[in-house]
């Protein structure tokens, strides 16, 4: 009994440490509050999909104060990219090079960073094409329902955090 109860200690000391703040669902985007780090996020998963997958593609912005970082774009692709290969966000009738690499992508730049969130703010769905490293071609789609709200949860809820 004694030693049940030392775990659930432990267990209840290190939950904190593991804990995000949920800061709401807003369509199919949850924003998230991680004070540990600290730093807040709007993320979303892709649309399912049947095609092969090796990973649980997401989206997310994230806003890091301490680094003062606000809305870094961030893709979670399905599949691992092939060396070098072109990375493509289609977004509002917008096509921009993404920057990337094993299973991620990211805007190459600050500024390429506030075209996407603006386009996300006004577009129905965003989707990232890629080629794989297996050489087939390859995209993830993600709906925008809830997006700019959660950015805008995710801002705030990291506005006091330092």
């Amino acid at each position: 009994m004694r030693g049940l109860i030392g775990v659930l200690i432990v267990f209840l000391v290190s939950a904190p440490a593991l804990a995000r703040d949920g800061l709401g669902m807003f369509g199919n985007w949850g924003a998230f509050r991680d004070p540990q780090v600290p730093r807040c996020y709007a993320i979303a998963k892709a649309a399912p999909s049947t095609l092969k997958r090796e990973y649980q593609p997401y989206a997310d912005v994230a806003f890091w104060p301490r680094a003062q970082v606000r809305g870094q774009v961030h893709f979670r692709l399905s599949r691992k990219l092939a060396a070098d290969a072109p990375i493509t966000l289609s977004i509002g009738g917008q096509r921009l090079k993404l920057a990337g690499g094993g299973g991620d992508a990211w805007a190459p730049d600050k500024r390429a960073d506030a075209a996407i969130i603006a386009a996300m703010r006004s577009a129905g769905e965003m989707t990232v094409s890629a080629r794989g490293a297996d050489g087939k071609g390859f995209s993830n789609t993600w709906a925008l329902t809830g997006a700019a709200t959660a950015m805008d949860a995710a801002q705030i809820g990291c506005s006091a955090l330092r």
